[in-house]
């Protein structure tokens, strides 16, 4: 796709929380030839502060402001995930190229309509599964692709998280509310390992899954298993959970020859064991989480290769959340 852009490409952000302070909204002003135009946010006092402090020029309290905003070209959505159908069909009807943070939406029912709001449109949609971009999981691709576990068998992640102290207390916490988000901590977190698993061993065929609130301290579900194939017949198992005594985020492919582990979350080595040894390497994140994701959407629009996170690759992460938390 050649670019349409002659000279940098200016971004809006709508809902310029916590995420886009260091992980994402710096990125934007990296990034040669991107640029961080404008940000909205329904506070007025807070968005004005952000702006201010990221030498932001345009703030606004009505997203419609920003996506029609003449010097805006693109928009990133950062807001939680029951909003985003609303916010990315508008975007998508103002022709602007989009980037909506993970998951793509709460039920892959508003994902198709994301996706087929851009696709109809032919503009490019990204969605923020920055970790096929990081070089830490790039390392594992090349592991796999390399076969250096030889044919790759089965893999199992387990994500296992203590109840916080504002689980236990009740507090209002929209990411275990489930009218933003029915998974609950699900949605926020094993989307991401989810999407990356995909990405490193192939789309899934079939899924099935169980999911329940076990410990009745908020209205999302808190407990989930589940078990998969992926297309090339490799086979898969997971469980999440987030009210156990410790804390486990573990990762293990095995393969014919050998096996690789990591962690999707925690800053552990990841581990390659196979005839020829053991081999740990640890690779640092960089300092804004989706700089790399960021790039990699600039080539992407200046004609370059197909991102890795697109409207597509999050749809099917969506298929696969539904099927496990029994909505489809």
């Amino acid at each position: 796709m050649p670019s349409v852009y002659a000279n940098s490409i200016r971004w809006g952000i709508i809902g310029c929380g916590d995420v886009t302070e260091v992980k994402s909204g710096p990125a934007y002003q990296k990034i040669e030839g991107f640029e961080l135009t404008a940000v909205m946010r329904r506070s007025a006092d807070k968005v004005r502060d952000y702006a201010q402090r990221h030498s932001i020029n345009k703030y606004y309290t009505d997203a419609d402001q920003l996506i029609n905003d003449d010097e805006v070209d693109a928009v990133y959505i950062a807001t939680p995930p029951d909003t985003h159908k609303y916010y990315g069909l508008k975007v998508a009807e103002a022709g602007k190229p989009c980037c909506i943070e993970k998951p793509l939406s709460p039920s892959y029912s508003d994902s198709l309509a994301i996706y087929e709001s851009f696709l109809s449109k032919k503009i490019p949609l990204f969605v923020a599964y920055y970790r096929r971009s990081l070089p830490r999981f790039l390392q594992v691709k090349n592991w796999l692709d390399s076969g250096s576990i030889g044919a790759i068998r089965t893999v199992s992640w387990r994500l296992h998280r203590p109840a916080s102290d504002l689980d236990q207390l009740g507090k209002e916490n929209w990411r275990t509310d489930a009218r933003v988000a029915p998974g609950g901590y699900f949605d926020d977190l094993a989307s991401h390992g989810i999407d990356l698993l995909t990405y490193l061993l192939g789309d899934i065929e079939t899924v099935s899954g169980v999911s329940l609130n076990q410990q009745g301290f908020y209205s999302a579900k808190d407990a989930f298993a589940a078990c998969w194939c992926h297309k090339n017949g490799i086979t898969g198992s997971g469980s999440w959970n987030f009210g156990t005594a410790s804390e486990m985020d573990q990762v293990e492919i095995f393969g014919s020859t050998g096996t690789i582990e990591f962690s999707i979350f925690d800053e552990r080595p990841v581990v390659l064991d196979n005839g020829n040894g053991r081999q740990e390497l640890v690779i640092e994140h960089p300092e804004n989480v989706q700089l790399h994701h960021v790039r990699l959407m600039k080539e992407h629009l200046d004609g370059g290769p197909i991102h890795p996170s697109t409207g597509s690759t999050a749809l099917h992460t969506s298929w696969v959340m539904d099927r496990i938390l029994g909505n489809s």
